[in-house]
């Protein structure tokens, strides 16, 4: 699947912002970027007081509070410095410490099969500088908490102050050192206790440059959302940033198509900046979608769920039935209001009246296209999910012959041995007795 294959769109936007949005990227005209040119003199950088070199990878412990005084938070972040000028691009895991597909994505990226010789994020052939920091929300992590220590979501308080609260501190920390000086940021998602996403990317298609670089992640799911005051990915967007956000499974556990999608996601990236060498992968469809209900429960008791993540549905399909114990033989079914995509579901199957238990996008015109590509159980097969995980590649080893003989004839000739002698005396014991 190569760089110049067609990729057919699907528009499920409201007319009015359609409009916007080609408007904005009619009137959009990237800026030249001198510094970019391979011409140019390419220096060291400098992250938090360490330098990195042309050609080199560090990493560097960047604290997430300025105090003298108690935990500092130290965070690793990944310096990948090319040997060519190019952009910067920073991608982020767990602002959320629950959500663990963007750390497991960051950490994979990191492994040597991606950063030793001829890897692809192998510093000698990169242009521009990569950073990747797996894990924001240090003290949520070891918590298992979507908070940091206060209560704070860090994700609605960017770009911080660093007078403000524990998790503003750190945000404006996090701001100063990682995101202002970056051009392009993936931040990687999963969905909050309780539910488990499909693999997607939210951007403001009326923001150019993140429009451009929803695209270049290279999934069939673009969901054009204006993103939450406070956000990353909303404060980087008033600065001219393009930022994106991945999202896919959900917090507390792995789930490792989702992972697997968030690792080609970010190389495809990289690569359609010209980062790495290569042509990103493109997906046969997008769908750009906009607007979204949520299926509630009409009753209380046990969720039994039909659907998945990613499962295309048509009107009047049961998605779902809530029944009771203390009420047997009562059920209550949930039904699709029309035709469309599951893109989150619930995973807890304790239900009252009213919670939420799928979150259901309606596909009004291209239903049939979607369905040009499901799996056996009418899921939506996203590009990248079925390819084996290139990080779990195994690895030619050197062997070593060493000559020589066992010693009593086989391994465990000594300890045989003893049992034996163990067992002969323990037969003599037995017929004395």
């Amino acid at each position: 699947m190569g760089g110049s294959k067609k990729v057919r769109v699907a528009h499920e936007l409201p007319t009015d912002r359609r409009k916007i949005i080609k408007k904005a990227l009619e009137e959009h005209e990237s800026e030249a970027r001198h510094d970019w040119d391979r011409e140019n003199e390419w220096k060291p950088v400098r992250f938090f007081r360490k330098i990195v070199k042309p050609g080199q990878s560090r990493t560097v412990q960047l604290p997430l509070l300025d105090v003298s005084l108690g935990d500092k938070w130290p965070i690793p972040i990944t310096i990948i410095h090319g040997t060519r000028p190019g952009p910067v691009v920073t991608i982020v895991g767990a602002l959320h410490g629950d959500e663990l597909t963007g750390t497991s994505a960051c950490t994979n990226l990191l492994s040597p099969k991606f950063l030793d010789t001829s890897g692809p994020l192998d510093p000698q052939g990169v242009a521009g500088t990569i950073r990747i920091a797996p894990l924001i929300n240090l003290p949520g992590y070891r918590e298992k908490s979507r908070y940091f220590p206060d209560g704070r979501d860090i994700n609605r308080n960017f770009p911080g102050r660093p007078s403000g609260s524990t998790t503003s501190r750190v945000a404006h920390q996090v701001w100063k050192h990682l995101i202002k000086d970056t051009d392009v940021i993936v931040d990687l998602h999963a969905a909050a206790k309780g539910r488990s996403n499909m693999p997607q990317i939210r951007a403001d298609l009326s923001h150019p440059e993140s429009n451009l670089l929803a695209k270049a992640f290279g999934i069939e799911l673009i969901l054009d959302s204006r993103p939450p005051k406070g956000s990353l990915r909303g404060e980087a967007n008033k600065v001219g940033i393009a930022a994106v956000t991945y999202e896919g499974g959900g917090a507390d556990f792995l789930d490792h198509q989702a992972v697997n999608v968030a690792v080609h996601g970010c190389l495809n990236v990289l690569k359609k900046l010209k980062v790495i060498p290569g042509n990103p992968i493109r997906p046969p469809f997008r769908l750009n979608a906009g607007g979204s209900k949520w299926l509630r429960a009409g009753e209380g008791g046990l969720l039994d769920l039909f659907v998945e993540p990613g499962s295309v549905v048509q009107k009047g399909d049961v998605v779902a039935v809530i029944s009771d114990p203390a009420s047997p033989g009562l059920i209550v079914d949930i039904v699709a209001p029309e035709d469309g995509l599951m893109i989150c579901t619930a995973t807890n199957p304790f239900v009252t009246a009213g919670m939420p238990v799928a979150h259901f996008l309606a596909v009004s015109k291209h239903i049939e296209l979607l369905k040009t590509k499901l799996d056996e159980h009418n899921k939506l097969i996203i590009q990248g999910s079925n390819s084996e995980p290139i990080w779990r590649d195994i690895e030619e080893v050197d062997e070593l012959n060493l000559e020589g003989e066992w010693s009593g004839g086989n391994i465990d000739a000594e300890w045989q041995s003893i049992n034996e002698e163990i067992n002969e005396h323990s037969g003599e014991a037995s017929s004395i007795k």
